[in-house]
C-alpha cells in the first residue's frame, strides 16, 4: 500500500520509520524538498515536491505538519476519498475542526486523529479492565501531565494553551476510559517559574476538576516542567479495584520512602515514553488503510477534547466550573 507522508519534522520521521516497518510503500512529501530527502533517504524510501502530490495515487496520508497547516492541508486532501492519519489536534478552533468533520460526511473520507496514548499497552490493558467491569464501579481518577522541559517561545506561538495542547491527551483518555461525556470541569493555573509562558496568558502548572456525564470524579496535574523527566500517568480508583499506569522503573520521580527500585535514567521525552504507543498507532492506521480494522480514533475524538480545553480557558476566565458544550 503506498502512503504518503507530509511532514519530514520530528513526527513525519517517527511515522515514517514506523509505517516502512510495517511495509509501506511510503513517500515523504515536505515544503522543503530537501528536507523531505533527508528524511526519506535515512528510511531508503521516496520522496516529491508538495506540489505533485495530487499526480499521484495514495492508498493513504498521514499529517504530520505544524497545527497551523492542518486545515489547510486536509482541505486538499479530503476530496481524495483516502484514509488520512492527522496529528492531534486537526484544529486549535471547534469552528474548524467541525468543517473538517463536515467535509468528511460529505465525501466519505475517514481521519484517524493522532491520539497515540490509546494505544500506549498499559493503558489499552487498564481501559478493558474498566470496560469488563474488573475495577467495579468507577469511582475516580487521578491523572499527571508533566513535561520534561519547557516550551520555546517558537513552539507557545502555535501551541493553543496547556489545555488545548498538553491536556487535550487528557481528556480524550477520559473519554475512552470511562465511555462517558465529560460535563463539566472546573480549572486553575499559575507560572510559578518559566515566565515565557505569561507572555501568551498561559501556565506552566495547571490544576483541573473533571466531573463527567457518568459521575465520575478526575484530578488532573500538569506542569511545563519537571526536572526529573517526563512523567505521565493516571490511577484509576474502583469498587473492586485500584490501579496505576506508568508506574515503572523509568517513571521520573523519586521515591521519599526509597523503597521502590527506579532506573537511573528515566524518562526524558514523550516519544520515549510512548515510542511503543506511536508504533501501534501507526500500524493501526496501516491496518485501517488496508480494511482490517474500523477507525480507532474518528475525528469527533478530538472535537470533544477540543470543547474540554476550551471550557478550562473559559473557567479560567470566570473563576468558577463551566458546563462543556457538546
Amino acid at each position: 500500500m503506498r502512503i504518503a507522508v507530509i511532514g519530514a519534522g520530528r513526527m513525519g520521521a517517527l511515522r515514517t520509520e514506523d509505517l516502512v516497518k510495517v511495509g509501506a510503500d511510503v513517500t515523504v512529501f515536505n515544503r522543503s524538498l530537501a528536507g523531505a530527502k533527508l528524511l526519506a533517504d535515512k528510511f531508503n524510501t521516496q520522496y516529491g515536491e508538495f506540489s505533485e502530490i495530487h499526480a499521484s495515487q495514495f492508498d493513504g496520508y498521514v499529517v504530520a505538519t505544524a497545527t497551523d497547516s492542518h486545515v489547510a492541508l486536509l482541505a486538499q486532501l479530503i476530496p481524495l476519498g483516502r484514509p488520512i492519519l492527522c496529528e492531534k489536534p486537526i484544529s486549535l478552533t471547534v469552528e474548524d475542526t467541525d468543517s473538517v468533520i463536515e467535509d468528511c460526511k460529505r465525501t466519505g473520507t475517514q481521519i484517524q486523529v493522532g491520539f497515540q496514548r490509546r494505544f500506549d499497552p498499559p493503558l489499552s490493558k487498564a481501559a478493558k479492565l474498566v470496560a469488563n467491569g474488573e475495577i467495579g464501579t468507577l469511582y475516580a481518577m487521578h491523572m499527571y501531565a508533566h513535561d520534561h522541559l519547557p516550551s520555546t517561545l517558537e513552539f507557545l506561538e502555535g501551541s493553543g494553551s496547556i489545555y488545548r495542547d498538553l491536556h487535550v491527551h487528557d481528556f480524550d483518555l477520559i473519554r475512552w476510559i470511562t465511555q462517558s461525556e465529560i460535563s463539566k470541569v472546573y480549572a486553575t493555573q499559575a507560572v510559578r517559574e518559566h515566565k515565557q509562558y505569561a507572555k501568551y496568558d498561559d501556565a506552566d502548572v495547571s490544576l483541573i476538576s473533571v466531573t463527567t456525564e457518568s459521575g465520575v470524579q478526575i484530578a488532573i496535574t500538569g506542569t511545563r516542567h519537571n526536572p526529573v523527566g517526563h512523567d505521565v500517568r493516571i490511577e484509576i480508583f474502583g469498587s473492586k479495584d485500584s490501579v496505576a499506569v506508568g508506574l515503572n522503573r523509568k517513571t521520573p520521580i523519586h521515591d521519599v520512602d526509597g523503597q521502590l527500585d527506579f532506573a537511573e535514567v528515566r524518562y526524558q521525552g514523550f516519544i520515549e515514553r510512548f515510542r511503543e504507543a506511536f508504533a501501534a498507532e501507526t500500524s493501526a492506521f496501516y491496518d485501517f488503510v488496508q480494511g482490517k480494522i474500523a477507525n480507532p480514533c474518528p475525528p469527533e475524538s478530538a472535537r470533544q477534547a477540543l470543547r474540554a480545553a476550551i471550557a478550562c480557558e473559559e473557567s479560567i476566565k470566570s473563576g468558577s466550573a463551566v458546563i462543556v458544550k457538546n
